[in-house]
């Protein structure tokens, strides 16, 4: 089994890299292969919706998206993790992931999906309901965790994950 972890950070060594570290760390000690895929330090455009990849099978900008769709395919599970800035998901990665879901054309029918989110004081549930929509509408089942898959602090030193 293989788990795709979109890390949509700018800040790769911060707080979501952490959290995924240590994510990674039980998933391997379970047989699961893991893989962490930067992107929130990217220069990603959003989508225009011109609906060309409808017809050619892949997304008119060719950049990180199309390289990361056969990644998505290849994968059992996924894990998007991103800082919460002012109460939404870091702007980068949510135009990776609008891209990525619209354009593959993949059926993510039962892959498995999870939320991580960051924040120094609060916006967490707002931002962990957006990264699931994802999921949910793509018909993947979603990992609950004990609270919510969150984390909070304002350096990776300070995290308290749940």
């Amino acid at each position: 089994m293989k788990v795709l972890m979109i890390n949509g950070s700018p800040d790769t060594s911060g707080c979501i890299h952490t959290a995924m570290m240590i994510a990674k760390e039980q998933l391997e000690n379970h047989g699961i292969e893991c893989e962490e895929l930067i992107v929130g330090n990217k220069d990603i455009r959003g989508c225009i919706g011109c609906q060309k990849c409808r017809t050619i099978g892949k997304c008119v900008f060719n950049d990180l998206v199309n390289e990361s769709a056969p990644k998505l395919a290849g994968a059992d599970g996924i894990i998007i993790g991103t800082p919460a800035f002012y109460g939404t998901p870091n702007g980068t990665v949510l135009s990776f992931l609008q891209r990525l879901f619209y354009s593959c054309g993949l059926d993510l029918h039962m892959k498995v999906g999870a939320s991580i989110v960051s924040c120094r004081r609060t916006g967490n549930s707002a931002v962990f309901e957006q990264m699931n929509q994802f999921f949910g509408i793509n018909g993947m089942p979603t990992v609950p965790s004990t609270y919510w898959n969150d984390v909070h602090g304002y350096h990776k030193e300070d995290r308290l994950c749940r």
